[in-house]
């Protein structure tokens, strides 16, 4: 047995209750990993409310960092002592876990448990959103919403390096400077004309792609946003789902693209996983990207960590430690 967090109904952060649950041992193919860090995301929070739906009771959590305690017959990806990380696997707020191997990653030296849990899931979509759902180049503007949370911070610094000029959005003055010590050329507050401001930071072009996990509140200002036949990548819905809209929208706004993608695609293959995390890891060994841990609270204090992060009161990754 170990404690975990679990949710049994849907609702608000007094729905995830701190329990005892049954650890399995593993079986082929897996591994047994005690946490050490659990690292907290905005999905979690969808999965609570209902937005994203789950069998009920559910162990919330996509990421985190451990030892492997023990391994199932024949298991060779990982073994027992190494330090290792993931992302993407659900039920993560947990002391001990048992979770497929070949989900795991072994954690070089540098790379410490608070940083890698903080790291994983925000910083392979990071990853995939820079280099594969289009792939950022020198020279040119990107627009990216909430630059100074946890993807913010690792995607702005990331597309610096890679030579474009970012314009981020934040939700408060208290954040402008966040978002500028992490890679932001320009910060536009999100109580602004976001997309005029971006027009005249642009000279009247516009932006190639804008990056919103925002959604609803933002859909509009970002495609605005867009240079002609520019992109949409819409990855999140922190203020609620994009209504539904006519493809008509896009021709009249510039013959626009969009595209809504999720990390799971992106890393369906150990061979994917595998290249995501260690170009993660390459850029943060290399100093292109610089991690700062904005908040901690105990595992069994999960209910504080989403009430901060729904409020927005957040800056950067926040950590659980079991």
């Amino acid at each position: 047995m170990a404690h975990a967090i679990r949710i049994h109904r849907n609702g608000g952060p007094e729905v995830l209750v701190w329990e005892e649950i049954p650890v399995p041992a593993p079986g082929p193919g897996e591994a047994r990993v005690r946490q050490r860090a659990v690292g907290v995301n905005f999905i979690d929070v969808y999965q609570r409310t209902g937005l994203y739906p789950v069998t009920l009771p559910a162990v919330l959590g996509q990421e985190g960092a451990g030892v492997v305690e023990a391994v199932g017959p024949g298991e060779t990806d990982v073994a027992v002592g190494d330090r290792v990380a993931y992302g993407g696997i659900p039920g993560a707020y947990a002391e001990v876990r048992t979770v497929p191997a070949e989900w795991l990653v072994k954690l070089p030296d540098g790379i410490d448990d608070e940083l890698a849990a903080a790291v994983m899931l925000k910083g392979m979509t990071a990853e995939f959103l820079l280099r594969r759902s289009h792939r950022v180049s020198s020279g040119e503007t990107i627009v990216f919403h909430a630059a100074a949370g946890g993807v913010g911070q690792i995607a702005c610094q990331w597309a610096k390096a890679l030579g474009a000029t970012v314009i981020g959005t934040v939700g408060s003055a208290a954040k402008v400077d966040v978002a500028r010590r992490h890679g932001c050329d320009h910060v536009v507050l999100t109580t602004e004309d976001v997309a005029a401001r971006v027009r005249s930071l642009t000279r009247g072009t516009g932006a190639d792609v804008v990056y919103d996990s925002v959604g609803r509140d933002t859909f509009e200002a970002s495609l605005d946003s867009l240079r002609p036949r520019g992109l949409l990548v819409s990855y999140g819905n922190a203020s609620g789902p994009v209504p539904p809209f006519a493809p008509l929208l896009l021709t009249t706004k510039g013959s626009l693209f969009l595209t809504r993608p999720s990390l799971v695609h992106y890393i369906a293959t150990r061979a994917e996983l595998l290249a995501s995390a260690g170009a993660v890891f390459e850029a943060v060994l290399a100093g292109k990207i610089r991690v700062e841990i904005g908040q901690r609270y105990p595992l069994a204090e999960a209910s504080r960590a989403h009430a901060d992060l729904e409020g927005r009161r957040t800056t950067g990754p926040s950590v659980l430690s079991p």
